[in-house]
């Protein structure tokens, strides 16, 4: 018999492309500012800086092809395509030489964002959660394993809203690539099995109206789709 005073919350689950097994989620970590171009769109300068890292609730992840409510309390919803890496072994200091032996699959996503409440929290100093972590914020396309497709390291990135595109680039562009990306988060936290990474977002992000879908692709995997309705 259980002691919980209610029930315990149902796992994220994503599924796998071409099983029917499902991949358990633990935590979702972000890279900020990770391609040149995106960094220099915000403001910021690209050369100076180390990785930085925000995170999204569990149940912020969500699969590819839903159709959903417009977020709420938000006028200026962002797409912004990213790599998404699965950590399939843990650890804690991992040598950039040994991460690719952490991983364990990659998806396509899409980091959705409150733009104008993460505006307002960062001119007030104050924290991103409530502009980045909100319900439905990461759309993760199929799980993809690396042991059937290899390290992600070069392939083009594309976002279209509507079929129209708004952003282009190649994952070789990423200012940190993931091997780097695990190293650094591996020095800050322990890393564990069901972990995800979004690992930073190419020049071009934009808004998304009520009515229209946002695709995600990245070469030799899956779309993340959405469609607000």
């Amino acid at each position: 018999m259980s002691n919980l005073v209610f029930p315990a919350p149902a796992p994220t689950l994503l599924p796998i492309a071409g099983s029917d097994a499902l991949f358990p989620v633990r935590r979702i970590f972000c890279v900020g500012r990770n391609y040149a171009e995106h960094a220099r769109e915000m403001g910021n300068d690209p050369d100076r800086e180390p990785p930085f890292f925000f995170t999204k609730p569990t149940d912020a992840a969500v699969t590819s092809g839903l159709t959903l409510p417009f977020p709420v309390v938000t006028q200026n919803l962002h797409h912004e395509a990213e790599l998404v890496v699965a950590i399939g072994t843990g650890g804690a200091d991992i040598a950039a030489e040994d991460a690719d032996a952490h991983i364990w699959g990659y998806a396509t996503g899409n980091d959705l964002t409150r733009r104008d409440i993460q505006g307002d929290a960062k001119a007030l100093r104050r924290p991103w959660d409530m502009g980045k972590g909100f319900d439905a914020s990461a759309i993760i396309g199929l799980l993809h394993p690396a042991a059937q497709i290899g390290p992600m390291t070069a392939g083009r990135i594309t976002c279209k809203v509507d079929g129209h595109l708004r952003q282009s680039g190649d994952l070789s562009e990423m200012i940190w690539p993931t091997d780097q990306i695990i190293a650094f988060l591996s020095k800050l936290v322990s890393l564990a099995p069901g972990d995800l990474i979004m690992t930073g977002t190419p020049a071009g992000v934009g808004p998304i109206q009520n009515g229209q879908t946002c695709t995600v692709e990245i070469e030799g995997l899956s779309p993340a789709s959405v469609t607000y309705r």
